[in-house]
């Protein structure tokens, strides 16, 4: 028995010695520790369902040291995402613009300190110090612009109005700040920095960075938003958190945000700017990576948001034991988030795409490039520090005048101190109700809630509570200053509902809640009105915006129409509740008219709601507390409770169907 079992072994080891072998070669072991820290940190967020699919790249002198895609990127067509399939990039294609702009000041047809409106010359503003605001300002977001034109350009189709929208709605707005004085996070600037580039070219913005960008770089897969891309190339959907896709998104905001690109492509671009190969001249690459301050920067204990020309971060001191400063921009939409990190003094980039708001790509690409910086024996590998909790201290009495209410873009929030158990509460508040946002507690000149730390500052008359994260000092909110001779509204605002009507079919759900709001007063802020956000009321039918160290913040206008007080948001246009259509049991019609708004319907009892809706329609029911239905995510019939408002959208001339049956 024991000669048999030889036997058998000896023929098993001949049979396994002529099976081919798989050996890795040196170039597939090298860097193994990135390419794991890559795909463990994007596998947690596809895990926690803050991401669906991702693609990851790393470049090192013009070569590509490590690229691929995780997750599906089809999940009914049961196609996974590789290194060559497209997302969206979001922000990140503002470097882009910024980059076409400089191509036309090395061609000498732009000056990044001329007046925007040497360019645009139908550009203009209800506020004469739009005149001072420069190319440069776009570019570093310090033209104290109000924030975003939103409306209708997050979608599934192409804004073809944007321009004009864009203009028409500035042309009613104010500046939240003197150009120059802030750097405040803008993305209107680049639009308009867009149409200059079309304006100077005399070509399309797209056929622009195709002919000078994208082909002279070698980046096949880059180009114009998921959704206007060709059949046949592998793209990256978008599902939410209950499985449902969404159609592909269109951001129509293309140079502030609507390009889509892959990893390995984005590594390209940064790599250009180590001037290998170069796009743009020494002068021009040197002035993007420049940090760009506005009159605020060293106001702040540490350096503020260190912007450059489209770049977020400019000359950062990422690890500060060694002198590699990092250049890096993020970009995020409501379908996906992106993030480039590069070195030019060592050529080496890394970038990371994903799938979902939530997928932190900022954080994953940071953690990647540490873990290449760490393999290649450019920084030492970071040792984990344990510490000690914080131990409260007693809130000093000059501090506690920061009690009160705060701004932070279209939040309210109100802030909290008890001096002797040294802590802070901060509180959302939203139509007279209060939530808790976060708690932190005081020691040595600083609130600490876990890693995060926040302290108190007055700069200029205007008091701040600044956030500290990753050595940078930036404004998380702006205290609310009292109103002399408080006005009020030429109508009621407390509780108050109302219905956008500029919403076009194709908008983006992430967009769904501007389409009713509630307006509210606080009684502790005399003179100023909730709609959207905090406003400062300053006539009866004018609010405009409270604060100048925010981004994305409105004004508020109030006007007749019909014989009713209509109001508008810096670009959307809003009807009270009450003009709204009774729903009707049995057949509802609804057309839309020749200016394209959309109409709505209320219902006044519970109800099973049938719909015809026409090819290019849409219909939203909303419900007392949330969306109960969205045909472009949505099929069959639906109950709707007693209040619940139906919206109808689409083009001039759709006959929409909307049938209610009564429920007992």
């Amino acid at each position: 028995m024991a000669k048999y079992l030889k036997t058998v072994y000896l023929l098993i080891l001949l049979l396994l010695a002529n099976l081919p072998v798989a050996v890795c070669s040196p170039a597939e072991k090298a860097f193994e520790d990135t390419k794991i820290t890559a795909r463990t940190e994007i596998w947690k967020g596809i895990t926690a369902g803050t991401a669906g699919s991702a693609t990851v790249a790393v470049m090192d002198s013009g070569k590509l040291v490590y690229a691929e895609g995780i997750g599906m990127a089809d999940r009914e067509q049961s196609i996974r995402a590789g290194k060559d399939t497209v997302f969206n990039i979001g922000s990140v294609s503002k470097v882009f613009v910024a980059t076409s702009i400089m191509l036309l000041v090395d061609e000498g047809k732009v000056a990044l300190d001329k007046p925007v409106t040497t360019y645009i010359p139908e550009f203009t503003m209800a506020d004469e110090r739009y005149k001072d605001i420069t190319v440069r300002m776009l570019l570093n977001h310090s033209s104290g612009l109000p924030g975003t034109t939103i409306w209708n350009n997050f979608g599934y189709e192409y804004n073809r109005n944007i321009y004009t929208e864009l203009l028409a709605s500035l042309l009613q707005s104010t500046l939240k700040h003197r150009p120059g004085e802030l750097s405040i996070y803008c993305n209107d600037g680049f639009t308009l920095a867009e149409m200059i580039v079309a304006r100077v070219s005399g070509k399309s913005y797209g056929n622009f960075l195709t002919e000078r960008i994208f082909k002279p770089l070698g980046m096949n897969r880059t180009g114009l938003g998921v959704g206007r891309l060709p059949q046949g190339i592998t793209l990256a959907k978008f599902y939410r958190p209950d499985g449902k896709s969404e159609p592909l998104e269109v951001v129509s905001l293309i140079g502030s945000g609507g390009l889509s690109s892959t990893a390995e492509d984005l590594c390209k671009f940064a790599d250009s700017f180590a001037g290998r190969p170069a796009i743009l001249s020494a002068k021009s690459r040197a002035e993007m990576l420049k940090m760009q301050p506005s009159e605020f920067q060293g106001k702040l204990r540490r350096a503020g948001m260190p912007f450059g020309l489209g770049w977020d971060y400019a000359d950062l001191a990422a690890f500060p034991e060694k002198d590699l400063r990092v250049f890096a921009k993020s970009g995020g939409t409501s379908h996906y988030t992106a993030m480039i990190y590069t070195l030019p003094s060592k050529r080496i980039s890394v970038a990371v795409i994903a799938t979902g708001q939530r997928s932190n790509a900022m954080k994953i690409a940071f953690t990647i490039l540490s873990a290449y910086l760490t393999e290649k024996g450019l920084i030492a590998k970071e040792e984990k520090v344990i510490k000690a909790p914080v131990k409260v201290q007693p809130i000093p009495v000059d501090l506690m005048a920061y009690e009160g209410y705060y701004c932070k873009s279209t939040d309210t929030l109100r802030i909290a101190l008890d001096g002797e158990k040294g802590k802070l509460t901060m509180y959302n508040v939203e139509g007279g109700e209060e939530s808790i946002l976060l708690s932190a507690v005081y020691n040595d000149g600083y609130f600490h809630n876990g890693p995060a730390k926040y302290y108190f500052t007055t700069v200029d008359g205007t008091r701040y509570i600044i956030q500290y994260s990753f050595n940078l000092d930036t404004i998380m909110a702006e205290k609310i200053q009292p109103v002399g001779r408080p006005l009020q509204p030429a109508v009621p605002m407390a509780g108050k509902q109302w219905l956008r009507r500029n919403v076009k079919a194709t908008e983006e759900t992430m967009v769904s809640p501007t389409h009713v709001i509630t307006s509210s007063q606080i009684a502790d802020l005399p003179g100023y009105v909730d709609f959207d956000g905090l406003k400062i009321i300053k006539t009866p039918v004018f609010a405009s915006m409270p604060a100048k160290s925010l981004r994305d913040i409105t004004e508020l206008r109030l006007f007749k129409r019909d014989g009713a007080t209509w109001a508008w948001l810096s670009g959307a246009v809003y009807m009270p509740v009450e003009l709204a259509m009774p729903l009707s049991a049995g057949i509802n019609i609804r057309a839309i008219g020749h200016e394209g708004y959309n109409e709505w319907l209320k219902a006044g009892f519970d109800s099973i709601l049938q719909f015809e809706v026409p090819p290019k329609g849409r219909i939203i029911v909303f419900g007392p507390e949330d969306v109960l239905y969205d045909s472009v995510i949505n099929s069959g019939n639906i109950f709707a409770p007693a209040g619940s408002l139906i919206e109808v959208a689409g083009n001039p001339g759709d006959i929409f169907k909307v049938t209610g049956t009564a429920l007992d």
